[in-house]
């Protein structure tokens, strides 16, 4: 199992610099949408964790959980769109780590931590907008593996559905390119020494850092998180995809790039469909990694799904 584990990371490692993922995509797209401002609600530990709210009449409550490195900016033309048109009220929080209000960039207290964070958001969207009916669990990206995640663990029972957007489903995942697309670099014996700590009960060195993003200089403005800790890695992507999925019973959407420079696009079909038989995977032409949240195909694809739930 070890073996397995280094030898996949040294793949993903070796190779990591040989491309990026296609950011001017969402350049033009992020000048021209106006972003709603940060708003914030109390985690179970006291902190308070920033999202930013479109909201629309819809009794769907849509939660849109942004990719690695980033915050919920990107999101901004999915989700103003998809609030525009009645279909969702879209919730698209910081991840706890993330964003220009971030306490401890990069780190968490412990790896079950965003899942709980999700489901107090939960309760707050419940709390705040007493017409919604049915919570959409989605992300996009290692946003959409963390929807993975929440899919199989404590509080999966929560979410009426599941919207993955170019879903990172683990290191190991046949849907995973080897490099990434240049986006990310693992610290491989880091990462090795404290999965063999955590396996015998240690895990002092969890927040450790482990993992490190190459966002081009020219896309950086200070609210950008390039490195992530042990524990961060691990609560923001799946533990076991397979057994994540294989558990879902309510409504489920995969969209995908066919152009992703990070995952493979056609491996979805295959590698899901005998998890989750009553899914819905498709993927949009000519959409790269990033394009896929502002593509018009893409966009129309969720709305559509939404709008049939």
């Amino acid at each position: 199992m070890m073996i397995a584990v280094m030898g996949a990371l040294l793949a993903m490692s070796t190779s990591a610099n040989a491309n990026s993922l296609d950011f001017e995509a969402l350049a033009s797209a992020q000048a021209s949408r106006p972003l709603p401002p940060l708003q914030t609600y109390e985690a179970r530990d006291g902190t308070s964790l920033a999202y930013r709210h479109y909201p629309s009449d819809a009794r769907t409550a849509l939660i849109l959980v942004h990719g690695s490195g980033t915050d919920s900016r990107y999101l901004a033309t999915l989700a103003h769109e998809l609030a525009a048109s009645g279909t969702a009220s879209v919730y698209t929080p910081d991840v706890r780590g993330h964003g220009p209000s971030s306490v401890r960039r990069g780190d968490i207290d412990y790896i079950e931590q965003l899942e709980d964070d999700l489901a107090d958001l939960i309760a707050h969207i419940k709390d705040t907008n007493t017409d919604v009916s049915r919570v959409v669990v989605g992300g996009h990206s290692s946003g959409g593996g963390l929807a993975v995640r929440f899919a199989g663990g404590q509080h999966g029972h929560l979410a009426s559905a599941y919207l993955l957007l170019a879903p990172y489903l683990g290191h190991d995942a046949p849907t995973v390119r080897d490099n990434s697309g240049g986006w990310a670099e693992p610290s491989v014996a880091r990462i090795v020494a404290i999965s063999m700590l955590n396996a015998i009960g240690i895990t002092h060195f969890n927040g450790t850092d482990v993992l490190r993003f190459n966002l081009p200089p020219e896309y950086r403005d200070g609210s950008e998180t390039l490195a992530y800790s042990y524990r961060l890695m691990s609560g923001f992507s799946p533990a076991d995809f397979r057994q994540a999925l294989g558990s879902v019973q309510v409504p489920v959407l995969v969209v995908t790039g066919a152009e992703d420079e990070a995952l493979y696009a056609d491996q979805f079909e295959p590698v899901l469909r005998p998890l989750v038989p009553h899914a819905d995977i498709t993927t949009v032409e000519g959409a790269s990694h990033l394009e896929l949240v502002v593509s018009e195909e893409g966009i129309a694809t969720v709305r559509q799904w939404l709008q049939g739930l």
